[in-house]
């Protein structure tokens, strides 16, 4: 596992990706995945979250510390303080 790499990242801009948002449980039943194209990643004002836009204006963020695990066709990210999972997959 490894912090958040905005180089990582910017393979999955322009391209469209099932989104989810996951409690620790990783029950997905709470949070399905959404289809949404990736226009563009960049760091918050203070530099403390990573935020991934689908847009110019919308865009949800991840706390920058939070441990990377990426296979193949998946990209996730988890937050301890937070109990989250991020998950970006390829479609």
């Amino acid at each position: 596992m490894q912090g958040i790499n905005l180089k990582d990242l910017k393979i999955y801009v322009n391209q469209t990706v099932e989104l989810s948002i996951q409690d620790y449980s990783g029950d997905e039943q709470a949070a399905p995945f959404i289809k949404k194209s990736l226009v563009k990643v960049g760091l918050c004002p203070e530099e403390t979250h990573v935020r991934i836009y689908f847009d110019d204006r919308n865009f949800f963020a991840i706390p920058r510390s939070s441990q990377v695990t990426e296979s193949e066709k998946e990209w996730v990210a988890f937050d301890e303080a937070s109990k989250l999972y991020y998950v970006i997959r390829k479609v």
